[in-house]
């Protein structure tokens, strides 16, 4: 069974596969309606089931269209719908599942509902994220650098806040496609030792700087997130803002990378919070092309996955 669970549990040669796929897949579309359906439709005749525990937009919609686009037809499934875990264990879960759809992609906030779901069901499994990896958002995202200045391969990448799940992904990415990676934020939100360590173990040089204007010196790529969860309450937004207030992403921090550097943030944003509005309009900044790119990243994601 292929699952895309994790970028560092896919082989580099398959996540370049998907990568040119993506590419290819958005070529193919440009100037074309949003609704019209890909020429090639390898979705035709699949059902794919879309499981929302944890809310989103993006991920939805972007899933949605893209099965939409190459023929299939989805089944959005909430959490509360659902009961994920509760009335009904997730082993079973999936294995009901599995008779009737072709595909599952789920969003959940335990890792350990993901491997459940996948070492049960017996089809492919898609990690939509969890509370601590997003590999769909750092395939799009790696697409995105790449289009805009090529290979992300020895480049430096600069991540600047909170050591989360997305954060995680860019390690686990910087280990696969072979950047150098820079985290600069308090100690407090360091990324988890296990992620720094896979990238180091590939030979990717991983650094912590907390001064965030030493950390972006010679960055290729400046790349923030929201410094508070929806779910997080109102002590420990303001706790956060005040940890992380020093890193935010504005016009100063990226004069000091280098001029040809992009920015990124995987949305939604509180905007004059992780990073200023002038950064996020100007002209470094890509990250309405990073939101459109988890579409073809993804379509890329599920082909790979049904082997079509």
């Amino acid at each position: 069974m292929i699952h895309f669970l994790d970028i560092h549990k896919t082989d580099t040669d398959a996540l370049r596969q998907m990568m040119d796929s993506a590419h290819a897949m958005k070529a193919a579309r440009q100037g074309r309606p949003k609704g019209q359906l890909d020429d090639d439709q390898p979705l035709a005749g699949r059902m794919v089931a879309l499981i929302f525990e944890k809310p989103s937009t993006r991920t939805r919609v972007s899933f949605d269209v893209g099965v939409r686009q190459m023929g299939g037809q989805t089944m959005v499934l909430s959490g509360k719908e659902m009961q994920l875990g509760h009335g009904e264990t997730i082993a079973d879960t999936a294995r009901v599942l599995s008779r009737y759809v072709d595909l599952i992609m789920i969003r959940t906030f335990e890792e350990a509902t993901l491997l459940e779901m996948a070492e049960h069901a017996t089809v492919p499994v898609i990690n939509g994220l969890t509370n601590r990896t997003h590999p769909c958002q750092i395939m799009a995202d790696v697409m995105t650098y790449e289009e805009h200045r090529g290979s992300i391969s020895g480049r430096k990448v600069v991540w600047a806040g909170d050591g989360n799940n997305v954060c995680a992904s860019f390690l686990h990415a910087a280990g696969q496609f072979g950047f150098d990676f820079t985290f600069t934020g308090p100690p407090t939100l360091d990324p988890e030792a296990e992620f720094v360590g896979y990238a180091r173990e590939k030979g990717r040089r991983v650094s912590i700087e907390r001064d965030p204007a030493r950390a972006v010196e010679g960055a290729d790529l400046v790349v923030t997130d929201t410094w508070v969860s929806m779910h997080d309450p109102q002590s420990a937004r303001e706790r956060r803002h005040n940890q992380l207030r020093p890193y935010q992403v504005n016009e100063a921090l990226m004069a000091k990378a280098r001029p040809d550097a992009l920015f990124m943030h995987c949305l939604p944003a509180h905007r004059d919070d992780e990073a200023t509005s002038a950064v996020m309009d100007g002209p470094h900044s890509v990250i309405f092309d990073e939101a459109e790119n988890r579409l073809h990243a993804q379509k890329a994601i599920m082909r790979w996955c049904l082997g079509t």
